[in-house]
């Protein structure tokens, strides 16, 4: 990711990620809102080709972008008129869940700041010291199975998102 124009495509993609993830959440018909994830979740896999890891992104594309994506358009289907919109919450429940939003922000900011990354060291640590932090060590960290690295638990929220999705099925077939 050395070049400039790769440069220029991450923060295009990463613009576009956060854009159409603002539109997820705050759009009012459900059908759309699965629009914009499946957007979102190939906005990711642009990422991991970034970082030179094809399978994964080729994973993320066939089994998230593709297969999880037609599950969440099937739930949706089966419980809801797809051209039905949601009613706005009220100004109560707006603000919890934005006091729960910043919330969340900043305990991520945190631990980001201070899990270890690289070699035990914090995220902090490796900037003061001056570490050689490139996109490849971050990507080795969040897809390796090792001491200090995330692929353990990135498998097993996935594996949590499917269980909720069928678990959404069975309950709408029965109704």
């Amino acid at each position: 990711m050395d070049s400039v124009a790769n440069i220029i495509l991450y923060f295009v993609v990463a613009i576009i990620i956060v854009a159409f993830s603002v539109m997820t959440v705050t759009s009012r018909k459900i059908l759309r809102a699965a629009t914009y994830l499946l957007f979102v979740l190939l906005g990711v896999g642009i990422f991991y080709f970034q970082l030179g890891y094809q399978f994964l992104g080729a994973v993320q594309i066939a089994v998230y972008a593709g297969g999880i994506m037609v599950l969440f358009v099937f739930s949706i289907l089966l419980t809801r008129h797809p051209d039905e919109k949601v009613a706005l919450l009220t100004s109560h429940r707006r603000e919890i869940g934005i006091t729960v939003a910043v919330v969340s922000l900043v305990l991520l900011i945190f631990a980001v700041c201070t899990m270890p990354l690289i070699d035990g060291m914090s995220l902090t640590q490796c900037v003061n010291s001056g570490a050689d932090i490139t996109m490849h060590k971050i990507g080795e960290l969040f897809t390796g199975s090792s001491k200090f690295q995330y692929l353990l638990p990135f498998e097993a929220i996935s594996i949590l998102l499917l269980a909720c999705i069928i678990g959404g099925v069975t309950v709408a077939r029965k109704r």
